[in-house]
């Protein structure tokens, strides 16, 4: 289908936008009337613009409170309109975007609204121009799209329809099964926003936490899904209001906003995804030489080197960490993720076709093929069979409390967090659960898990509002089969690698449960779920940017221990 966007969806001059709407393979746009107002181009010239880019204009927004109004306010609306139809004209768009009406002195009378919606239409109508009446969500008196529907019948003329915005419909908490009640002709304009779900004032809620499909917690499929049953064969259309994408990249929020387009059209059309990760196969350290000594001291064992790079594998279990020597590396870094994919090749295809940056490789006549991409804050992600391993030679597993890799969290740029929210979404099929934002000692961390159906693989996103000069942290989790054993032998041997955890957080955790009072002398934090589940877990201090976590989960526990985050961060922040 036809894709387009609001160019108040991305930040930047007018200009700005269209190149990169257009670079990003957009077909059109919605001119947002302040971003041509505040342009120096002529309309003309903007619609020239346009053109040589490859993009049309497929909607003039917005026009306001014209609807159900005292006849001496209409008269003065219908010479506004009258110039807003010269302007479209001169600009060479021929859809102009009427909302439902938010002020005081509007009339609550349907046949009135619809008289006076029919007059604009037959003016628009001198002009080429159509017309597509919203229902705002905060509207005086029209704030439900079939209410928007029913005067727009009333209204009875070729040149008004209606348009449909997903955040106006879902907000509210309406049904979109209604929509296949309109015929698809009359449905003129699909506006997409997706949007956590927050308790606040509705108009508060647009203005600055809209995000592009996939982001949030809206059902776009199902509604667009009830919108194409109509016979609606109009754009699908992105109008996104977000305070971080207005200070965002102008080209990286709208490569995002078509890679949101992309991954609905494909669960519209019922493509299947490439297998789920089933697991991780690695994870890669740039190495200082300082690691080497503290997953010793974890219980890894070097276990192979690369036959044609400056790279080891340390193994235990089913754990196995990459050290990789680079140049130019300043304090140990997490750089890589690889991923146990069921076909490699079709991964990699799937997240090209969702435009993630295959990244070129440098690779020796006998190493495995292995094919990467880039996550959104750089990090680079494989999908791998069991071919990588022999490039390191025959190693054999190591035995020990450590089973595998439970997680691994990355913290990303603000600017980047829904970007990687959807990234990990739709490359890679993980689910999104519940944004947590949790207190930190200079500022605040909000994270949001990413999880295979069947946990094998989980992601969890950071970003962290915090002070000038504080450290971006990345963090591994490391599953064990008895993390108390891990934590008698590591307070015996290494007492200064484990993170010293206050006493006063053991006296308010004995309080609410009933824990083994060796917990506290181990520094081995506890959580428990609703279900009886149970997290034990531990961290190491810090490496760089690194720091490891040893987690054990009993009786189905799914969680992350978010509650324990806050100590965690403070502890760090005191000894950093």
């Amino acid at each position: 289908m036809r894709k387009s966007i609001a160019t108040v969806s991305v930040s930047g001059t007018l200009t700005e936008k269209l190149e990169a709407i257009a670079a990003a393979g957009f077909d059109g746009v919605e001119i947002f009337e302040n971003d041509l107002l505040a342009c120096p181009l002529s309309p003309e010239e903007v619609r020239a613009r346009a053109a040589d880019l490859g993009l049309g204009i497929d909607l003039y927004q917005p026009f306001r409170d014209f609807e159900a109004v005292p006849a001496d306010v209409l008269a003065g609306s219908l010479r506004r309109a009258e110039r807003k139809f010269q302007v479209m004209r001169r600009l060479g768009a021929d859809l102009l975007l009427v909302c439902s009406n938010v002020s005081p002195a509007a009339i609550g009378d349907d046949e009135l609204a619809a008289e006076q919606l029919r007059l604009l239409a037959e003016r628009a109508a001198e002009y080429g121009v159509r017309i597509a009446y919203e229902a705002l969500a905060w509207g005086r008196h029209v704030n439900e799209y079939l209410h928007a529907w029913r005067v727009v019948r009333m209204a009875d003329h070729p040149n008004l329809g209606t348009c449909l915005d997903s955040f106006h419909i879902l907000s509210r908490g309406s049904d979109p099964i209604g929509i296949e009640a309109i015929p698809g002709e009359k449905i003129f304009f699909l506006q997409l926003a997706d949007a956590p779900l927050l308790a606040m004032d509705v108009l508060q809620w647009s203005r600055h936490y809209r995000c592009f499909p996939g982001q949030g917690n809206f059902d776009l499929a199902g509604l667009t899904a009830s919108v194409l049953r109509t016979g609606y064969a109009g754009p699908l259309s992105l109008e996104v209001f977000n305070d971080v994408f207005r200070q965002a990249s102008t080209e990286r929020t709208a490569l995002d906003g078509m890679r949101s387009l992309i991954a609905l059209e494909q669960s519209l059309d019922g493509l299947s995804h490439p297998a789920v990760p089933a697991g991780f196969a690695f994870a890669e350290l740039a190495d200082t030489g300082t690691l080497g000594g503290l997953l010793t001291a974890l219980g890894f064992a070097r276990t192979g080197v690369h036959a044609s790079k400056p790279v080891e594998l340390w193994s235990q279990g089913e754990a196995r960490l990459l050290l990789n020597a680079r140049d130019q590396v300043a304090d140990p870094a997490l750089v890589a993720i690889g991923l146990d994919s069921p076909d490699p090749g079709g991964a990699v295809k799937h997240a090209g076709a969702l435009l993630s940056p295959v990244l070129p490789r440098e690779r020796a006549p006998e190493d495995a093929p292995l094919d990467a991409i880039a996550a959104p804050d750089g990090t680079e992600i494989f999908f791998c069979d069991t071919a990588w391993l022999a490039d390191f030679g025959p190693g054999a597993a190591i035995p020990g409390r450590i089973t595998h890799i439970d997680h691994v969290a990355l913290t990303q740029p603000l600017h980047y967090f829904d970007e990687a929210a959807l990234f990990y979404r739709s490359v890679l099929g993980l689910r999104p659960q519940e944004s947590l934002e949790l207190p930190d000692p200079y500022g605040l961390l909000r994270s949001k898990a990413m999880s295979a159906p069947d946990g094998a693989v989980r992601m969890v996103v950071n970003i962290a509002h915090v002070g000038a000069g504080q450290q971006p942290w990345q963090h591994l989790a490391l599953a064990c089969d008895d993390v108390v054993a891990v934590a008698r032998r590591l307070r015996a041997e290494h007492p200064d690698l484990l993170l010293p955890i206050p006493d006063n957080y053991y006296d308010d955790l004995e309080a609410r449960y009933e824990v083994d009072p060796e917990l506290r002398r181990l520094g081995v934090l506890y959580d428990r779920d609703g279900a009886g589940g149970e997290f034990l877990h531990l961290y190491t201090v810090t490496a760089g940017r690194v720091f490891f976590e040893l987690v054990q989960r009993l009786g189905g526990y799914q969680g992350y221990g978010a509650g324990n985050a806050p100590i965690r961060l403070a502890v760090q922040h005191a000894g950093a």
